[in-house]
């Protein structure tokens, strides 16, 4: 009630910027103008803004202790749908964002209470683009037969992932707006528009700030005219804008980037001395001038009523020296410090909703951008917590509840094998090629590892992807199946979920790209093979 009360205090109702913040709220959120809100048959428009005021502030009170996360399902042994959600639930998390139509996980997030967007990826675009049928047909069974069939809360559509990114070279620039248009066409047709918006997830890459000052924010030149189109779009539309910032990739991306300026800085902290100073404002890390550099953007373009979500933040734990459970630790305590606060940033004082990347591991996605994409979650693959973290009231993260294992054996290199032997470095290469190998990049988790070491985890990650099958732990006479843990130091050797049968082929990416990615994995691994061999 303190909390609720000071809350409502804060609320001047006679100030105009309080009426213009009641006001893109309602309509952001419920689709409600303020100003035509008929109380006891009169249009009132001062006891109109009392009654929202107070439901502002409830609603503000409720949402300070919301979290939402990304639920990737890039996996070869799943976490269960119903034990995911029951671990959303346990750790205080409302809202999940789908990367694509999983069933499972939809599915389970049937009669959750919780709220769900769900995404339609990049290579739907084209087709649903030229054809409004095909974006109608798309709703129909992603977005319609769950919600009446299944009872998910879906509230969002999210149409493609990142589509602008600079590094996609425009591939997926001319279908996206087209698409956003035809699927809002969709949802309109099949009556679920009042409850399922659309949004368009875009990489902080759209805009910039020539100066490094987040008040000369404004959108990339070549896209200028796309974004101001599409952000138009969906503020007409009452959608929303949802951006995905990555403290972590700034920093990894320079070796010059201030290492401070990349986290929150902690009470009574002294600010980083990479501080930016627009104004009379002092921006002391980069998510706030990173978001506020987009704010300035839309607001000098005409276009700051869109609501704008933080679709994906986070930092991963391992594949990368930068990526490790401490640095993890440091800025997702401060970032669900700010969420549970309520604490937005000097443009936005309110804190958006903020999908946390990610809610666990996914030991299958592409690793394109570096190994550490597999690592991002705050959860390892089965729930378990990667590290302390304090949540609403101070309690800490629950780890997932059921799970169920595959037998305690290990795949390692037997002892009397030679880590020269010739055929090691093919059947390390045929590991990594269908399994994670990641943990063992430079300055990961199990770096570490000496050579023997490093032959068996490999072998050990393809028999537990393999489901531990009969003949998955033969390398050529190479291994043997162990019953005690060969894990090491910060280097677990894992034990994968039971999920019973598993197609291996069944996986995102061709084979080439996994094989690229394998040997890209395995070099450090050759590398002390060769040593060893002199």
């Amino acid at each position: 009630m303190d909390n609720l009360t000071s809350q409502y205090k804060s609320i001047n109702l006679l100030d105009a910027s309080t009426h213009t913040n009641i006001h893109t709220y309602f309509r952001s959120s419920y689709h409600i103008d303020p100003s035509r809100v008929m109380v006891m048959g009169w249009w009132s428009s001062s006891a109109a803004m009392w009654l929202l005021a107070v439901a502002v502030a409830f609603a503000l009170a409720l949402r300070a202790e919301a979290l939402a996360a990304n639920w990737g399902t890039r996996v070869l042994h799943p976490l269960p749908g119903d034990i995911t959600v029951q671990l959303l639930k346990d750790n205080g998390f409302d809202k999940v964002k789908l990367f694509e139509a999983d069933p499972a996980a939809l599915k389970a997030l049937g009669h959750s209470g919780i709220q769900v967007m769900l995404g339609l990826p990049n290579e739907l675009l084209a087709t649903v683009a030229r054809d409004v049928a095909a974006a109608e047909q798309w709703v129909q069974h992603n977005v319609s037969h769950y919600v009446s069939d299944y009872g998910v809360d879906i509230r969002f559509v999210a149409v493609g992932n990142e589509p602008f990114l600079k590094s996609y070279k425009g591939q997926f620039e001319a279908a996206t707006l087209p698409a956003t248009r035809n699927v809002q066409a969709a949802l309109v047709k099949a009556g679920l528009s009042r409850q399922v918006r659309v949004t368009v997830p875009l990489n902080a890459d759209v805009y910039e700030s020539l100066d490094g000052r987040p008040s000369s924010g404004d959108f990339r030149p070549d896209i200028t005219g796309l974004m101001t189109s599409l952000v138009r779009f969906l503020l007409d539309s009452g959608g929303v804008l949802a951006i995905n910032i990555y403290p972590f990739l700034s920093m990894d991306a320079d070796a010059n980037f201030p290492r401070d300026y990349a986290f929150f800085p902690a009470p009574g902290a002294p600010p980083s001395q990479a501080s930016v100073q627009d104004g009379n404002v002092l921006y002391t890390n980069v998510f706030d001038a990173n978001y506020d550099t987009l704010v300035a953007a839309l607001d000098k373009h005409g276009l700051g009523n869109i609501t704008v979500v933080v679709g994906e933040i986070g930092w991963p734990t391992d594949g990368d020296a930068n990526a490790n459970a401490a640095a993890a630790q440091r800025f997702n305590q401060g970032l669900f410090d700010r969420i549970l606060a309520g604490k937005g940033t000097p443009r936005r004082p309110q804190m958006p909703d903020v999908y946390v990347f990610a809610l666990l591991d996914e030991d299958a996605k592409s690793v394109d951008p570096g190994n550490f994409e597999r690592h991002w979650g705050v959860f390892n693959y089965d729930g378990s917590p990667k590290y302390a973290l304090r949540l609403a009231n101070g309690r800490g993260v629950v780890p997932a509840k059921g799970v169920r294992y595959l037998s305690k054996q290990w795949c390692v290199l037997r002892p009397d094998a030679s880590p020269t032997d010739p055929a090691i470095v093919g059947a390390v290469g045929y590991a990594c090629q269908y399994a994670d190998c990641t943990s063992l990049s430079p300055g990961s988790s199990c770096a570490g590892l000496d050579v023997r070491g490093n032959v068996s985890y490999a072998f050990n990650q393809f028999f537990q992807s393999a489901s531990q099958q009969k003949g998955s732990c033969g390398f050529n006479n190479l291994s043997m199946v162990t019953t005690t843990d060969p894990s090491q130091g910060t280097c677990r050797f894992k034990i994968m979920i039971d999920t019973g049968r598993h197609d291996l082929s069944h996986q995102d990416g061709s084979g080439a790209a996994r094989a690229a990615a394998a040997w890209g994995v395995v070099a450090a691994v050759l590398a002390l093979l060769a040593i060893v061999a002199l």
